[in-house]
């Protein structure tokens, strides 16, 4: 590979500053002294330092995701006029947990109103269906039920 560009040569009389190759030192403060950097530190460090007894640490791991709708979930709830208000989700989220906790994988959760097929671990509601069109339904592959 050939550059055509300018050449610059180090001859002895050029170093580079810092690197022991001539006489000048960088002015350097005295061992154990603290900096201008090192004070500020200091200062945010101590003032901003949270009161661990106010607040424990939540392990991250146990922190649930709220429940998703798929798009043909979304759409049947729609079509069938049903409506889930925050008690309800938070009712069937808490059933979501439960079912986790029993390794179920799909679940039956059934509410007042709807019955939700869901995918546990994914936190997905993959269809729903109104309570009054339910009776005759066969309900597959699901390895559980949770009813809120």
């Amino acid at each position: 590979m050939e550059n055509d560009g300018p050449r610059i040569a180090l001859s002895e009389r050029h170093t580079i500053p810092g690197s022991g190759g001539s006489s000048e030192r960088l002015k350097t403060k005295p061992e154990g002294t603290k900096g201008e950097f090192d004070h500020v530190m200091d200062k945010v460090s101590t003032e901003q330092k949270p009161d661990k007894a106010a607040a424990p640490a939540k392990d991250l791991s146990q922190v649930k995701s709220p429940l998703k709708f798929s798009a043909h979930a979304s759409q049947r709830l729609t079509d069938r006029k049903i409506a889930l208000d925050s008690a309800t989700l938070q009712r069937v989220n808490d059933a979501v947990d439960k079912a986790e906790a029993k390794g179920v994988e799909d679940t039956l959760v059934l509410t007042k109103d709807a019955a939700l097929i869901v995918s546990v671990k994914n936190r997905t509601v993959i269809t729903a269906m109104d309570r009054g069109s339910l009776n005759g339904n066969v309900f597959t592959n699901i390895d559980g039920a949770v009813i809120v």
